[in-house]
């Protein structure tokens, strides 16, 4: 007897995002899922708080009234998406549903009796003051986060510190490392010519300000190499006499050109709580790009990073001199890493092998 096993149904997902495509937290945690997700013929309908246009704006000083403004309609926006909701199995919530107030949307599921899943990948428990519009500190709460915990059925945590705050307000929390869609980066492969040595910093406004936790070491550096280039994507305000330093703005379109440009990818990050949160976004992508990477030695990076083998974990100053004079000084040194380095994202962290994973954990929610 043939024992036929029935093919699974659909699902249906409604995930609601904080960010457009252009935001890397909801790209990477969303977005980037949606054509797997798509493929096994799930319908998936995402809604973002922030739309493309105004999240061009998130990030520039001022504008508070248009802030609001934006916020106005995110939340109208949320109030549509309550009005659908019977439609759905699953709502999938890629950071809070809501930035603010009672947690009325997630109540309302509840009442619905909706499967709820909360995804995180950053310690949105702990308080971080903005840098672009301070106003908006008044209106945070990171104890929000423990009670979204409380009511939803799932967390997706975006690593194990994550997920093991999580789990004690929720009954079921689950690792879901972030991707890194090997299919559209095209890595570098040569670092053997080296007419231009490059250190290179990829992230946000929000996030250039670490640079200056290394101003010193990379002030040093520029000393010792007469053709060193400091290269940032994604910021705009790190200035240095003693640096030649390039600005060039992020876009999805040219990220990838542009990381192949670096001879070394660096994050640094603060000695703090708050970076155990941090899911290793950065030198994920400089390892996936083909670039050996120089990490502050702290949270995920130390899971991510094999010291010496696939990257760098410095703390002191000396330590991240060392480090990227030693990689700045040995192309084969840097072209070794960088590829272990790959190889590692290959084999655990490409969106090929995570996609599979997120779909099952979500059928585990439902099924649940």
């Amino acid at each position: 007897m043939v024992c036929i096993v029935p093919e699974r149904a659909v699902l249906k997902i409604l995930f609601l995002t904080k960010y457009p495509m252009a935001g890397a937290s909801s790209r990477y945690r969303v977005y980037q899922y949606l054509p797997y997700l798509k493929s096994k013929g799930h319908l998936c309908d995402v809604s973002c708080f922030y739309s493309d246009k105004d999240f061009i704006s998130i990030y520039q000083k001022g504008r508070l009234f248009y802030k609001l403004w934006m916020v106005f309609k995110g939340v109208l926006r949320r109030l549509k998406d309550a009005f659908r909701l019977a439609k759905y199995d699953v709502v999938y919530m890629q950071r809070e549903a809501l930035p603010f107030g009672p947690l009325w949307f997630e109540w309302f599921c509840g009442v619905l009796n909706k499967k709820m899943i909360f995804d995180y990948d950053d310690a949105l428990f702990i308080f971080k003051p903005s840098s672009s519009t301070p106003m908006s500190d008044k209106f945070k709460n990171p104890q929000r986060i423990p009670k979204i915990f409380s009511k939803v059925d799932c967390v997706f945590a975006g690593n194990d510190y994550l997920a093991a705050q999580a789990r004690q307000f929720c009954a079921c929390a689950k690792t879901v490392f972030v991707a890194e869609d090997l299919k559209k980066i095209t890595p570098r492969t040569e670092h053997l010519s080296s007419d231009k040595l490059v250190i290179g910093w990829l992230g946000s406004p929000s996030t250039e300000k670490y640079l200056e936790f290394i101003r010193e070491p990379l002030e040093k550096l520029a000393a010792s190499f007469d053709n060193l280039e400091l290269l940032i994507i994604g910021g705009g305000s790190f200035k240095s006499e003693l640096i030649n330093v390039r600005q060039e703005q992020w876009a999805l379109e040219s990220e990838n050109d542009l990381l192949k440009e670096f001879s070394v990818g660096i994050m640094p990050l603060p000695l703090e709580e708050w970076a155990k949160g941090k899911s290793g976004g950065k030198a994920r992508t400089y390892m996936a790009s083909g670039i050996p990477a120089v990490c502050t030695d702290i949270g995920f990076n130390k899971e991510l990073i094999s010291h010496g083998e696939t990257g760098f974990l410095v703390e002191t100053h000396q330590q991240w001199f060392d480090s990227l004079s030693l990689l700045l000084n040995d192309a084969y040194l840097r072209q070794n890493i960088s590829q272990k380095a790959l190889k590692v994202v290959e084999e655990k962290y490409s969106l090929n092998v995570l996609a599979p994973v997120l779909e099952n954990y979500i059928w585990d929610v439902v099924n649940g």
